[in-house]
């Protein structure tokens, strides 16, 4: 059994794209590697995307590890512009109502959940505890594939997962969701 400690990435700069943090996003993160360098963490992975990547670069300072990327822990839907925003604002929310809509520039909260939990399965074999930054929509979309929707905080199902919060799970159990503790 392998512990997951799965990262929301910093607060990021409100530009499309591949946007980095803001300076709050790196205080942020910079306390989420005070408490990751005391958790015995032997592995951190990031999603490709720039705000995750910065965010697992401080916890990888910290602990002396190197980041791994992975493409599995990508967001579900990243807006880069090819589309209005309200557009893309559509298409999110029909996937959050229909797990199986596909939106036009993304994957469906199934097929996330699904990538996300492969990636899981396979790093079962890291020695743990392992750390993985990624991101609100792709955590939300496991958590409600492992656990169901009525057993997801309301408050993630509408406002989305804060900024460095952590969600702990032993192999694929949820331990505890979204915590933002070590930040006060």
């Amino acid at each position: 059994m392998t512990v997951f400690y799965l990262v929301q990435h910093a607060e990021k700069e409100r530009q499309l794209g591949d946007p980095g943090l803001t300076e709050l996003g790196r205080r942020q993160a910079d306390r989420t590697a005070d408490w990751v360098e005391h958790a015995g963490v032997h592995a951190v992975f990031s999603s490709p995307l720039r705000r995750a990547r910065e965010t697992a670069w401080s916890i990888a300072s910290r602990t002396g590890l190197h980041v791994r990327e992975d493409s599995r822990l990508r967001e579900r839907m990243n807006w880069d512009g090819s589309q209005p925003m309200e557009d893309f604002l559509a298409d999110w929310a029909a996937s959050v109502k229909d797990r199986d809509f596909v939106p036009a520039s993304g994957d469906s909260s199934c097929d996330a959940a699904e990538r996300f939990r492969s990636c899981l399965v396979d790093l079962a074999k890291e020695p743990g505890p392992v750390v993985l930054v990624t991101h609100g929509g792709v955590t939300v979309d496991l958590l409600r594939t492992l656990i169901g929707d009525d057993a997801v905080p309301v408050t993630l199902m509408q406002h989305g997962v804060p900024s460095c919060a952590i969600t702990t799970l032993d192999d694929l159990s949820v331990v505890d969701i979204a915590s933002v503790e070590h930040l006060e």
